[in-house]
Formats: structure tokens, sequence, C-alpha cells
């Protein structure tokens, strides 16, 4: 049996990660499971909690929350690797997003995600590392980067009423379209072939989804070892909103504005303006000028059924 470490973040989904602790107990009990359950009590702390995990012996380290937890838990594991000890990544998602997780093909009920832990089949994903900004030794990601547009809407998000994943990301949009018209102009190089180019966003994803239902990537795969970019040229914002339901519906590539690339090394540099940007919905910079980008392939072993969801 598998030593589990559970971290859990009491803030996740508006308290719903509080909350969901009596639940995940009973769960974890009439499962038969053996586990420890800490709380997080800051931002960052899971970080800390996750390498001290690994270091201690834990097996695997389950992130209850939502795509920040995973993220920082994610970081601490890679931490706790670079010191010689490796554990798996668990999740229950009790978060708003669960976008990281989604990706993973780890199931959003929480009795089912429990389940999953009991069976505890193993595949292997990659990561990205993104360099700059608040982070200028790094940070590790499960999911994306976002460079302009969905980083101001995740600032934005963080500012509303917390209706859920997708209806608060959703409003948040709406916002940002009359407070963020112009994004800046990029360089942008994607291993070794660079344009520079107006933009109203770029998205580096490892998954498919931002927001809990924005298909960013529609195709993405979290193992094939290349980043989906999703680069969205300056637009009008009656054309943003006329692009809105093509990202609900992942039907974005092939319109005028949208370009659609691969590859394993990014490196974003701004010529006009600043680059705002998030990772795993985590502000990494309000002001910075470059970020860079690299795929770690095969990089992290996740408690999920095999197969993600198509």
């Amino acid at each position: 049996m598998p030593k589990l470490q559970l971290i859990v973040n009491p803030a996740a989904g508006a308290g719903t990660g509080g909350r969901s602790i009596p639940a995940i107990e009973r769960l974890m009990q009439a499962g038969g499971l053996a586990y420890d359950l800490v709380r997080t009590e800051r931002r960052g702390h899971a970080i800390e909690l996750a390498r001290q995990a690994a270091l201690s012996g834990a097996d695997v380290v389950v992130a209850c929350g939502g795509d920040g937890t995973c993220n920082e838990v994610i970081n601490g594991l890679k931490q706790a690797e670079a010191q010689g000890r490796r554990a798996a990544l668990g999740v229950l998602c009790v978060g708003r997003g669960n976008d990281f997780a989604f990706a993973v093909g780890i199931p959003m009920d929480l009795a089912a995600g429990v389940a999953a832990l009991a069976a505890d089949a193993r595949r292997t994903i990659d990561l990205g590392r993104v360099t700059g900004g608040v982070f200028p030794d790094g940070r590790y990601f499960g999911s994306c980067v976002g460079i302009g547009f969905d980083a101001v809407t995740t600032i934005q998000v963080s500012k509303m009423p917390r209706w859920g994943g997708f209806l608060s990301f959703f409003a948040a949009v709406l916002k940002t379209i009359f407070l963020y018209p112009y994004g800046p102009t990029v360089r942008l190089d994607v291993d070794g072939r660079t344009q520079t180019l107006p933009t109203l966003m770029v998205s580096v994803m490892n998954g498919r989804r931002l927001g809990g239902g924005f298909w960013m990537a529609p195709t993405a795969e979290p193992d094939d070892g290349l980043f989906d970019l999703c680069v969205a040229r300056q637009a009008s914002r009656r054309r943003i909103l006329a692009l809105i339901p093509h990202f609900l519906k992942g039907t974005q590539p092939g319109q005028p504005e949208i370009q659609m690339l691969q590859g394993k090394a990014i490196v974003i540099e701004a010529v006009k303006g600043v680059l705002p940007a998030q990772t795993d919905g985590e502000i990494i910079s309000t002001e910075g000028l470059r970020l860079d980008i690299e795929m770690l392939p095969q990089s992290l072993q996740v408690v999920s059924p095999a197969a993600a969801p198509r």
C-alpha cells in the first residue's frame, strides 16, 4: 500500500476544500487507505509541505484543491526530486477550475478520485518550466502559461464573487474585453522559429483548457513531449466577443486571428508593452519583459486512470 500524504487547501473553491475534509476522510477510511492529512495555511505552503512529505518517504502526495494547489505540490515534488527523493502526484478535485486534473484524466467526483487513489494506476506526464517575472529561478507548471488576455482575466477572477470555476472565468473574460483590449507586441521564438506580432494573448499549453471550459488547445496531450500554443493576434472588442464561442467549442483553429503552434522551447519578449502572465492560474508577471519556457518530457508520475479524456 503506498504511503499517502494529503495536502488540503482549505481556501480552494471558495472554501470547498475545507468543507470537504470530513468527506475526504470518510472516503479514505472506507477505502481502507492509510494516509496523513495536513492543511495549508498560506500561499506557497503546499510547496513546503509537498517537499517535506516526499523527503520523509511519502510515495504519493495528494493535492486536495484546484489548479493552484496542484501547481504548488508539483513544485514541492520537483524540489524534493532535486534532493534525491521522488514521489508521485495524486489529486482530489475540490477547487474551481480543475483544468490540470482534467488534462491528466483524474475524475472530478470526490468518491471517484479516492477510488483512483486506491487503484493506484499511474501515468507519466510532461511538465513545463517557466523562467522570468517573479520567478527568475524558474517555476514548474502542469497545465499552462498564459500571456496577455488570459493573465488579465485571471487577475479579474480573483476580484470577483466565487460563483464557481467556469462561471467566474466567463464573467471575467467579458470584463477583460473592456479593460484590456490591446495586448503587447511580442517577439515569439518557438524552437528557433521567430516572428514578431501584435498579440491579444499567447497561451502555452500542456493541457487542453482554461477556466473550466475554454478549450485553448483542443488536441493537446500532456505526455507527447510538446507544448501546444494558441496565439491570438490583436482584434477589436467586437471580434473578441465573436471568438468566444469558438474557444468554448475548441473551434478557434482556422480563425484568421488564431495561430496554433507546437514546440519544446519557447521565448517570449515584449517589443511594445509588458507581459502580464499566469501559470496554472497563479500570476507570475505583471510588468515583465521576457519569459523562457522549456518542456520537460516524462517528468512526473501521476496517479490517474491510464487514458486522458478525449
